[in-house]
Order: C-alpha cells, then sequence, then structure tokens
C-alpha cells in the first residue's frame, strides 16, 4: 500500500467521520411556551416524535414556560434564522398577545414566519369534582345561589379564556374572576385538588381527566359539538355566540429562514400527521388535525385576529 494512497484513505475516512458527526449532532429544537404536562407540551411531542424520523435527526422539545409563551417567542425572535428552531404555538402567542401587550417583545408579523399548521381546537368550560353541577346552566344557578361570586381558572392573562370568562359572567349577570396561572398544567392540578371551582382551557388541556371523571366539561367552544366528547354542548347552544371561530395549532420559524428550508419541515410535518397513530393520538386529544401550508397558516392567523380584535375591543380591555 502506497503513503499517498494511505492518506487518501485517511482523509475519505476523517471526512466521513466528520459528516457522520455533524449529521448526529443536527438537532432541530421546538419552543414550547407553557410547562411539562400541559396540552400544548404533549402535542409538541407527539409530533416531534415523528418528525425525529421524517427530517432524519434529533428533535427535542424546549420548554420555556411563562408570561402565555411570550418567553418562547421572544426565544424564537432571537435564534437563528436557519430552521433548527421553532415554535409550536396555538392562537394564544401568536395573535392575541401582540393585541393585549403593549410591549411583548416581539412582532410576529415582522420577526416569524408561518411554517405549517397542523390541527385546530376549540376551548372548553370545566368544573372539578368538588363542584357538584353536572351541566353550565346548573353551574351559573350555583354561583348565583350561593352570591354570584366565582372564581375560574384560565392558563393565562388577557387570554382567550379570559375574555370567554367576562362574556360569561356579563350575559349571566355574575361577578366571576378569572384566575391566571403559568399555562395550563399548575391550573389543572388546582382543579384535581378541587383548589379552585372551575376552568377554561383547551380541550386538550381537560380530555383525558374529563373522560376518567376526575372533572366535567360542561360546555365547549366551536360552531359544532366535538367529536371526542359529543356529549357536550356548544356555548351557541347555550345562548353565548360569537365563540365560534376555531383557534389553530402549528409551528413558526424566524424571519429570514431559507423558502427550502421551510418547505421541507412543511412537508415533513404534513408526512408526520398523515401517519395513522400520529392523526390517532392527536384526536383523541380534541385536535381536529388537518394540514396547513404556512400561506394558508398565515391566512388564518389574520382572519382569526380580526374576529378577536373586536371582542377584545369590545370587552373594554387595555393593552397591559
Amino acid at each position: 500500500m502506497s503513503f499517498k494512497f494511505t492518506r487518501r484513505a485517511a482523509l475519505a475516512a476523517t471526512l466521513a467521520a466528520c459528516f457522520g458527526l455533524a449529521q448526529a449532532q443536527s438537532t432541530t429544537r421546538i419552543l414550547v411556551g407553557f410547562p411539562p404536562g400541559g396540552g400544548t407540551d404533549a402535542i409538541a411531542r407527539i409530533l416531534g416524535e415523528r418528525l425525529k424520523e421524517e427530517l432524519g435527526h434529533a428533535v427535542i422539545v424546549d420548554n420555556k414556560p411563562g408570561a402565555g409563551g411570550q418567553i418562547a417567542a421572544q426565544a424564537l425572535k432571537a435564534s437563528a434564522a436557519d430552521g433548527n428552531t421553532l415554535f409550536l404555538s396555538h392562537d394564544h402567542s401568536i395573535t392575541i398577545l401582540p393585541m393585549v401587550t403593549k410591549n411583548p417583545g416581539y412582532e410576529p408579523a415582522k420577526d416569524f414566519v408561518p411554517v405549517a399548521g397542523f390541527a385546530t381546537f376549540v376551548n372548553a368550560f370545566a368544573v372539578s369534582s368538588g363542584t357538584p353541577a353536572q351541566s353550565f346552566k346548573a353551574y351559573v344557578d350555583g354561583v348565583k345561589a350561593a352570591g354570584g361570586k366565582g372564581t375560574v381558572g384560565i392558563p393565562a392573562p388577557a387570554s382567550v379564556p379570559q375574555f370567554l370568562v367576562q362574556v360569561i359572567a356579563k350575559q349571566n349577570g355574575l361577578d366571576l374572576v378569572a384566575a391566571p396561572y403559568r399555562g395550563s398544567a399548575p391550573m389543572m392540578a388546582d382543579m384535581l385538588g378541587n383548589q379552585i371551582p372551575a376552568g377554561v382551557a383547551s380541550i386538550p388541556d381537560f380530555i383525558e381527566n374529563h373522560k376518567a371523571g376526575k372533572l366535567r366539561v360542561v360546555a365547549v367552544m366551536g360552531s359544532q359539538r366535538q367529536a371526542a366528547m359529543p356529549e357536550v354542548p356548544t356555548f351557541a347552544e347555550l345562548g353565548l355566540k360569537g365563540f365560534e371561530d376555531a383557534p389553530y395549532y402549528g409551528l413558526f420559524a424566524p424571519a429570514g429562514t431559507p423558502k427550502a428550508t421551510l418547505d421541507r419541515i412543511a412537508q415533513a410535518v404534513q408526512k408526520a400527521i398523515a401517519q395513522p397513530d400520529v392523526r390517532e393520538k392527536l384526536t383523541a386529544m380534541g385536535l381536529t388535525v388537518g394540514f396547513m401550508t404556512g400561506e394558508q397558516l398565515g391566512a388564518r392567523e389574520q382572519a382569526y385576529g380580526k374576529v378577536w380584535a373586536k371582542i377584545i375591543q369590545e370587552s373594554g380591555f387595555q393593552p397591559q
């Protein structure tokens, strides 16, 4: 064996090793703005597990809870626009927060680019097992009988759940206080411990404990009853109009991320949610699974924003 051949072989081996190491070290980080244990965290882990196979490298969930997803959104803004950092979020962080916060630290239209949407969902009103009400009407009647005052947990301040609580209170002549938590997981813990009698959050947050009988979902938002809990009426059925538009779940990347990178991730998402096991898990959580391109997700974000801008304005809420 000649020295020249040995050097070539060694160089080829070194390059191959470096390439393999680079592939092994390639990681996609999915930011989640809420603590582990909540619905958004569970959804991110289901999707991330399949994306790992579709992208061919590690995918990790990076929880950055606080301020209703604001901290995670700021972290996305500060990330490199290389497709290695994504933000899995629903409507609150992307659409609602910028409308109710004076200085959120980011501008979605300027700082982010929608990558792909993969599901819609609805929020729901639930009561704890220690609350005797078996229906929404019974809950309202119970609060009235107790003097008209009550406390309802919400996953984040100045959120859709908070405005829903305000509308419920106004239409039923109640004095309800929306108690904000740092995500749905701590709120759920207090509900399961009967520390708080009622709460508003997404169906994915409630569904497991609802089915186990540990709490009771008594009303849902949306234009129709949910397949995951068909026994629960919509607010529209109960006479509370204006909450039919369904919020969304999607992935977002830093502005400036190359289109080819965005397309590759979007294709991986589309393939991931087409897998029967992924679709089954997400559907069981109360999501309506369906792929949206980045353009379609952006259009939905804008339309949803118009609906809620009017509701927030009519509530008299001032950005804080």
